[in-house]
């Protein structure tokens, strides 16, 4: 009968050493292990072995956020957990108040991406780490959201994500965390704020569009005016060009008429010079002179020019006159002959 409760009590031992002994660790987390209340160990992924009573996990204060259907960020549970997550956490702070350079208070609400690179350091070097990271965020963000106006808040969140990764990484080294980015989800101003805002947007849309209608006219007019100025430089073109070719042909119709006039003259001096050359063989024939037939012509032709006008009515005759006249007797017998 001994010997069957100290095989039962033998059993139960087992039991209780493989039940609190035995530690099997999942991918991604481990255990800070305390020997005695001594740091002694982290234990790794797989199957681990405690030595009951005097190995303890040493545990570390977390906590779940998730924001309620009325969107306020709500503490869902608060609790003490001995195996620590090693991946990455998203952390979704409280919305809160932020006054910005130009005194206009804003609700700004955060979110955190962070990791816990050294458990050690996650468990010994801070009390609450999920509250301390969470004083320091919102500590931080007034910080970088006060050296900014309003304006510059809520188009510059790029910069106010860099500098809040940079202050939070910094400071939360030693606590053995690694936050890896920070986003800023709302950036919420006051209601009269934002009408004021919605103005300002809607002037500044129609300052622009009064701007493009004013700069739409002016190149309408631009366009009408090179029109006008090119209409007018055609114009001028072509009235040149008309102006060359008519001045062109009234050359070339001066130059025909030049040369007709002078074809003509050339044709006419030719006959005189046939009838000339005729009448002196005529005149030579019978033995006189023919200049002097041919002055007398030449004198009968200008005196029958000068009677001929209407108010004529006295004729001087020149003495070199007499001479020539003397001929016409020389003619009259010539044609008598």
């Amino acid at each position: 009968m001994g010997i069957v409760i100290l095989l039962v009590i033998l059993a139960v031992f087992t039991l209780i050493f493989v039940a609190t002994g035995i530690k099997i660790v999942q991918q991604s987390e481990t255990i800070v292990v305390e020997r005695l209340g001594k740091y002694n160990r982290t234990l790794t992924s797989g199957v681990n072995i405690m030595i009951p009573i005097f190995d303890k996990a040493r545990e570390i204060a977390w906590r779940y956020v998730k924001e309620s259907s009325d969107g306020k960020s709500t503490i869902v549970r608060k609790e003490n957990i001995s195996r620590i997550d090693l991946r990455e956490t998203v952390y979704d702070f409280p919305k809160q108040n932020v006054i910005t350079k130009d005194n206009v208070v804003t609700e700004i609400n955060a979110i955190l991406y962070f990791q816990i690179t050294d458990p050690v350091k996650a468990v010994y070097e801070i009390s609450n780490l999920p509250d301390a990271i969470e004083k320091l965020t919102q500590t931080s963000l007034r910080n970088v959201v006060g050296e900014m106006d309003l304006d510059e808040t809520l188009t510059s969140r790029d910069t106010i994500n860099s500098k809040l990764r940079a202050v939070l990484d910094d400071a939360t080294n030693k606590w053995g965390v690694k936050v890896n980015r920070v986003e800023l989800q709302d950036i919420n101003p006051p209601n009269e704020i934002k009408g004021a805002m919605e103005k300002q947007m809607r002037a500044e849309r129609d300052r622009r569009a009064k701007i493009l209608e004013a700069e739409g006219f002016k190149a309408a007019e631009v366009l009408e005016s090179e029109g006008k100025k090119t209409a007018e430089i055609n114009k001028a073109e072509a009235e040149k060009q008309a102006n060359i070719l008519r001045s062109q042909g009234e050359s070339e119709a001066k130059i025909k008429i030049a040369e007709g006039e002078a074809q003509a003259r050339i044709k006419t001096a030719e006959a005189e010079a046939e009838a000339i050359k005729r009448v002196s063989e005529a005149i030579s024939a019978l033995k006189q002179d023919p200049v002097n037939y041919l002055l007398a012509v030449r004198y009968l032709e200008t005196l029958k020019e000068m009677v001929s006008g209407k108010d004529n009515k006295t004729i001087y005759l020149p003495y070199e006159a007499s001479s020539i006249l003397s001929s016409l007797g020389n003619i009259k017998e010539l044609f008598t002959k």
